[in-house]
């Protein structure tokens, strides 16, 4: 059964491929706002868009977005924790330590790239940030929670909600003018990238203990039916 589910699975070359591509549009970026010690590389395109949403305020979406803004990273941080309790509650060791560390090695590659980059934020923030702008922490965060519910549940919907939710947390970012076009952008693909390469490290593990879980489960259900019929 494991070996079936295994061989179905995408080879490992469609993980690894777009994983490396993807911090590639991270690092690209990071390494011109590096060569231009610190001040916006794009900076047409970071200005025309953070002139647009200045144009969407009003006090609806400001309450709005003052509730994304906690929800996209403290909020984000503590499901991401209680997912991994979650799964180890449910006799799923290995996957909790694929969801904790994809969880802890996108926050720390985020910190560290904020303090190296050292690019300064949008004039006039509506909420409290740290010092770095590249990359955004809260859609990191948000992105990397996402895409491990994405290959932890394997079903459709989760892959629109993930993808909505990403999009709604870039938006509040620059809303809130927190951070930079490109910022957002540069968060989203680190943490994708940094969690597909996880998925194929841990994925084989995981699926071969969900795997192994399923006919525990089954077992555990004919008992009690069993013992219902005998009861009666």
């Amino acid at each position: 059964m494991v070996r079936n589910i295994l061989r179905t699975q995408r080879p490992d070359w469609q993980l690894i491929t777009p994983g490396l591509l993807l911090l590639c549009a991270f690092a690209v970026p990071a390494a011109m706002l590096l060569g231009g010690q610190g001040e916006p590389a794009f900076n047409g395109v970071d200005t025309i868009w953070q002139a647009y949403s200045f144009t969407l305020h009003s006090p609806f979406w400001d309450d709005v977005n003052a509730v994304l803004n906690w929800a996209g990273y403290v909020g984000v941080l503590i499901f991401h924790a209680l997912l991994a309790v979650f799964l180890l509650v449910f006799q799923r060791p290995m996957t909790a330590v694929f969801a904790a560390a994809s969880g802890i090695s996108v926050l720390a590659v985020t910190q560290l790239a904020k303090a190296v980059v050292g690019r300064s934020r949008p004039e006039g923030a509506e909420v409290l940030t740290d010092t770095g702008s590249y990359p955004s922490g809260h859609v990191s965060a948000t992105t990397a929670f996402l895409m491990v519910l994405v290959f932890l549940i394997g079903r459709w919907w989760i892959n629109v909600l993930a993808v909505l939710g990403v999009v709604v947390m870039m938006i509040n970012r620059t809303y809130l003018s927190a951070h930079w076009l490109s910022d957002v952008l540069g968060g989203a693909y680190l943490a994708a990238g940094v969690v597909l390469l996880m998925w194929w490290r841990f994925r084989k593990i995981c699926l071969m203990e969900n795997a192994a879980r399923k006919p525990l489960r089954r077992a555990k259900a004919s008992r009690r039916l069993q013992a219902g019929e005998r009861a009666e």
